[in-house]
């Protein structure tokens, strides 16, 4: 059974949640853009407050002493305030000042209201400043405080200062939540570009790397082909004069393996095609099977192969096989293109405990010159048998007799 409630849809926020969200983000969003605006309008709301406490007598509602000169509680109310301007760039030194002005406010018993404004420089040193400015911090906001307690003591000093210790406790731990969901929401933004990133450069990499498994298959049925024809084209010319009837049948040769090469390439762009459909004509890709047709094919355009499987074939996996078929499929090919006239070629097959060995020789010219771009099909015989943790050798063979031989070992993958 499953239970219902972990399978409903995602719960809309409350409107009310949502409009504090929206009302926060672009506070946050105009802090950002226009830091000094904001900061310009935060001080002046306190200067021009701590101006009508001034004006308007109120702070000797609450004052210890009504007879504090009016020219230094206006120098107090500002040296209280206009500080905050500075809060983001030197929050210690403006909380320096004004705890100095606070201490002098405890000292004469003045208690301006505007002395609570240290709170807001306390929350932005937790906001921005490391934890031991922070302790500090605390402990020098304390001070104006211990120094009214001394000055006028009324009553016990735990229920002058705890309430006050309570109260910058309470600011720096919301501050230190507020930077703490601050830097997790940074976390989480740098991690989303990162998989973004990430993502892009997979792509890219799964673009390369189909790119390189297409133009490997393009390179072995162009290059196998057309290097039969070319065989079977230079004999044909070769037999024209002479037996029309063999020219005839290597005009034929030609025409069969033209049809395949077209078969097999438009097997291949079919599947690169966006609007394929899943209906689209498919075939196998070649295997073991196919090897005698492959060897038939190389013995019409006139050269010698010899095929011979040893052992008891075991079940290879279809990239197995198809690895196999091209490497024969590239050696064949290159002894067409660069052994000479006259050369044989012998393929051996042969299945063992530790797995498939294929060897094709032949008896061409060991030392082939490079051409231009040679060197492809090892490389991407490589590439095939490096996906199955195989070993490839290619090389000459010690003269006389010379020629050329490949090597391949697909080792024997261990049963689950």
């Amino acid at each position: 059974m499953t239970d219902d409630r972990t399978q409903g849809p995602e719960r809309a926020p409350f409107p009310l949640t949502a409009y504090v969200q929206r009302l926060t983000e672009r506070v946050r969003a105009f802090d950002r853009r226009r830091p000094l605006g904001w900061d310009l309008v935060l001080t002046g709301f306190f200067v021009i407050a701590a101006l009508v406490d001034y004006t308007g007598g109120g702070w000797r509602n609450i004052a210890h002493n009504t007879d504090v000169p009016g020219p230094l509680v206006l120098c107090l109310s500002l040296a209280l305030t206009v500080p905050l301007l500075w809060r983001r760039t030197r929050p210690m030194t403006v909380l320096a000042v004004m705890v100095a002005a606070g201490a002098v406010n405890s000292w004469t018993g003045a208690l301006l209201q505007a002395a609570l404004v240290q709170l807001i420089v306390v929350f932005n040193v937790a906001l921005r400043r490391p934890p031991k400015l922070l302790a500090a911090a605390c402990a020098l906001t304390l001070v104006p405080v211990v120094v009214g307690v001394v000055r006028y003591p009324k009553g016990s000093w735990d229920q002058q200062i705890v309430p006050q210790v309570w109260a910058i406790t309470l600011v720096a731990l919301l501050g230190v939540a507020v930077r703490s969901r601050q830097e997790y929401t940074s976390s989480l933004v740098e991690r989303a570009r990162r998989l973004e990133v990430e993502r892009d450069q997979q792509a890219r990499l799964a673009a390369a790397a189909e790119r390189t498994r297409i133009a490997r298959e393009m390179h072995d049925i162009i290059g196998h082909n057309l290097s039969v024809i070319t065989g079977l084209a230079d004999g044909g010319s070769y037999a024209a004069a002479r037996n029309p009837e063999r020219a005839g049948q290597a005009l034929e040769a030609i025409a069969t393996t033209s049809r395949q090469a077209l078969a097999e390439l438009r097997r291949l762009l079919d599947v690169l095609r966006e609007e394929a459909t899943p209906t689209s004509e498919l075939a196998p890709q070649p295997a073991l099977t196919d090897l005698d047709r492959l060897v038939d094919g190389v013995r019409a355009a006139g050269l010698p192969v010899r095929l011979a499987l040893r052992g008891r074939p075991d079940s290879l996996a279809p990239g197995e096989e198809l690895t196999v078929y091209r490497v024969v499929q590239e050696a064949l090919t290159n002894t067409l293109k660069h052994a000479g006239p006259g050369a044989a070629a012998a393929v051996d097959v042969m299945y063992g405990d530790d797995g498939v060995r294929v060897s094709v020789t032949d008896t061409g010219r060991g030392g082939r010159a490079p051409e231009p771009g040679a060197g492809r099909g090892l490389i991407g015989m490589r590439e095939r048998t490096s996906l199955y943790d195989g070993t490839l050798e290619a090389g000459p063979l010690p003269t006389p007799p010379g020629g050329w031989r490949v090597h391949l070992h697909l080792p024997k993958e261990p049963s689950p």
